[in-house]
């Protein structure tokens, strides 16, 4: 499909989003802090590539939509087309990311834990990982406004509040470095306002040395299933990789 295959009209949304990205004073706080102008990063569930303008040479975005794919390179993005929970379809074995983004992203996975472990087949040992997701908000009361119910939009099937969303990401073996709403200049206020945000970020560095407990390893280690994460996470017996 050919940009001018598109109608006018999607065109101008594109471009639309495209501005929309360039005005982000958030997203570009993110960049200019994490450097992602100069990293390769992978950009999960990437839309029409309209992040991949601020990332470094060598970035790739994944998105499900083949509109999406044709339109991204035919202006000389690398958009490809598969699924976030199947990376390993989509990407070549050798390949390695500085950096993971994923915005808007893990509410809708059938599997975050799975998507997150998978992450490491294509990380390096210091690769940064950074959520942008919707949370419930830790004072119920907030709900009532429109702002806060983000996160219970009817696509999503998964909801997080700050507590569990660290927990997730921890716990399937990344380092939880900062969550942040980053609307403010001044990290002081984005930490004390994330309780009260409706969209935090995640940062999280990879922890090449976490292992699952042995409990989880030997309720997982006989069937194939869980063999992958297993390996990932450097916990898989010899006798179990045969």
């Amino acid at each position: 499909m050919r940009s001018n295959a598109l109608t006018p009209e999607r065109l101008q949304e594109i471009a639309q989003r495209e501005k929309n990205v360039r005005a982000s004073t958030t997203l570009q706080r993110i960049v200019a802090r994490f450097r992602l102008s100069d990293k390769k990063v992978l950009d999960i569930g990437c839309g029409f590539g309209e992040y991949l303008q601020c990332f470094g040479e060598g970035s790739v975005g994944i998105t499900t939509t083949p509109e999406e794919v044709a339109y991204g390179v035919h202006i000389g993005r690398d958009i490809r087309l598969g699924n976030a929970e199947a990376l390993d379809e989509v990407l070549k074995p050798k390949e390695s990311f500085d950096v993971f983004w994923a915005n808007n992203l893990l509410e809708h996975l059938l599997s975050p834990h799975a998507f997150l472990v998978r992450l490491k087949q294509f990380a390096r040992p210091d690769s940064l990982l950074i959520l942008g997701t919707p949370v419930v908000p830790m004072v119920p009361a907030l709900t009532k406004i429109k702002k806060f119910r983000g996160a219970l939009a009817t696509p999503h099937i998964n909801f997080f509040m700050l507590p569990t969303y660290r927990l997730t990401v921890q716990y399937a073996g990344w380092h939880i470095e900062e969550i942040s709403p980053f609307f403010f200049s001044s990290s002081l206020l984005n930490r004390w306002g994330a309780p009260f945000a409706p969209h935090l970020y995640l940062v999280a560095r990879n922890n090449p040395h976490y292992r699952y407990p042995p409990k989880k390893v030997k309720e997982w280690e006989h069937d194939a299933r869980y063999r992958p994460l297993l390996s990932l996470m450097g916990t898989q017996k010899e006798d179990a990789r045969e």
